[in-house]
C-alpha cells in the first residue's frame, strides 16, 4: 500500500512540474506579438469573440468569462455551431480570439474566409506558430509546450494550461491597461462577496422609521425595556426633541444597571451611554462592519448632519446581507 501511495504521489509531482515547466517557458513570449494582440483588443469598439474546439473551447470559454468579468467585452462562440448561423453573432467591430494547439482544427479553418472577409482581427493561440491559423491570424502567439503532463502525450494537459496562462496574461494587461478597478469588478458581480462589500450602503439594510427603537430623554429605564422588547434589537436610542442622539441603552447598559439595583423608574438618562458610535447611511456597509468590529459593539446609529437619528444597524443585518 505504501509503495502505492508513494507512486501516485510521484506521479502527481510529475504532472504539476511538467506543467510548471510549460509556463515557466511562457515568459519568452511575452513579445510584440502579445502587446499587439492587447493593443488590438483595446482599440476594439466591439467585444473580443473567442472561438476553439474541444479541450481549446472549454479553455476559450473560460478565457471569455475572465474577459468579462474584468471590463473587456467577451463571449465564446463554438466554432461548430458558427458555420451554421453563429457566426453572424460576429460584428465588423470584434475581435475573433482563436484557440487551437494544432492549429489545424477543421471547424475553426472552414470559418477563417468568413472571418477575414469582416476584415476584424484575428489573434490565434497555437502551439504550431507554422500552422494555417497562425499563418492566418493577424497575430499569433506561441503556446507551444515542450511536452504533454499525460504520459502517453495524447490529453490535453500543459497546453491547455499553457493556454489558459496566457488569456489570463492578456485578460490582465487589458484590465490595468483600462484603469479597471475593484468597484468596477464589484459591479459586474453584484450577487458576490466583494460586490457585497464593494456596493452595499447602509442605507440598503439599515432598520428606519417604526423599526427604530427610539425614546425621549424624559423617558424612564422601564420605557426603555417596553421599547427594547417591543423592536427587538436589544438596544434603543434616546434623542432630545429636535430627534438629535442624545445616547444608547443597551442589554449590557440593563445588566449593569441591574447588578447596581437601579430602581426600574429611573430616568434613562441615569443609566444610558452617551457615547454611542455612529455612522451615516451613505457609507458602505463594510465600512460599518468595521466599525462594529473594532469597538466591538453589535449597533451602530445612523445618522446625518448635527446628529440627527435617521436609522439603526445592527450585525444581525450585516450578516442577512452576507458582508460579513
Amino acid at each position: 500500500m505504501s509503495n502505492s501511495a508513494d507512486k501516485l504521489r510521484a506521479l502527481g509531482l510529475a504532472v504539476i512540474q511538467t506543467e510548471n515547466q510549460a509556463i515557466a517557458t511562457l515568459q519568452d513570449r511575452i513579445g510584440d506579438a502579445f502587446v499587439q494582440a492587447c493593443e488590438f483588443m483595446l482599440k476594439s469598439q466591439g467585444r473580443i469573440v473567442v472561438i476553439g474546439m474541444g479541450k481549446s473551447g472549454h479553455i476559450g470559454s473560460k478565457i471569455a468569462a475572465t474577459l468579462a468579468s474584468t471590463g473587456s467585452p467577451a463571449f465564446f462562440v463554438h466554432p461548430g455551431e458558427a458555420s451554421h448561423g453563429d457566426l453572424g453573432m460576429i460584428t465588423p467591430k470584434d475581435v475573433v480570439l482563436a484557440l487551437s494547439n494544432s492549429g489545424e482544427t477543421e471547424e475553426i479553418l472552414v470559418i477563417l474566409p468568413l472571418i477575414k472577409r469582416l476584415n476584424i482581427p484575428l489573434i490565434s493561440l497555437t502551439g504550431n506558430k507554422h500552422s494555417s491559423l497562425a499563418k492566418a491570424a493577424t497575430v499569433n502567439i506561441d503556446v507551444s509546450v515542450e511536452k504533454e503532463a499525460c504520459p502517453l502525450g495524447l490529453a490535453p494537459t500543459s497546453s491547455t494550461t499553457a493556454a489558459l496562462v496566457m488569456g489570463d496574461a492578456l485578460a490582465i494587461a487589458l484590465l490595468e491597461a483600462k484603469g479597471f478597478n475593484a468597484e468596477d469588478f464589484a459591479r459586474s458581480h453584484p450577487g458576490g462577496k466583494l460586490g457585497r462589500r464593494l456596493l452595499l450602503l447602509v442605507r440598503d439594510i439599515m432598520h428606519t422609521g417604526d423599526e427604530i427603537p427610539i425614546i425621549p430623554t424624559t423617558a424612564t429605564l422601564r420605557d426603555a425595556l417596553i421599547e427594547m422588547t417591543r423592536k427587538s434589537l436589544g438596544m434603543t436610542t434616546i434623542v432630545d426633541k429636535g430627534r438629535h442622539v442624545v445616547g444608547i441603552f443597551t442589554d449590557g447598559d440593563l445588566r449593569r444597571a441591574l447588578d447596581k439595583q437601579v430602581d426600574i423608574h429611573s430616568t434613562i438618562t441615569e443609566v444610558m451611554t452617551t457615547s454611542s458610535k455612529t455612522i451615516t447611511a451613505n457609507c458602505l456597509a463594510v465600512d460599518a462592519l468595521t466599525i462594529m468590529q473594532t469597538y466591538q459593539i453589535t449597533v451602530l446609529l445612523v445618522v446625518e448632519t448635527e446628529q440627527t437619528l435617521i436609522g439603526v444597524l445592527h450585525m444581525h443585518d450585516l450578516l442577512r446581507a452576507r458582508v460579513v
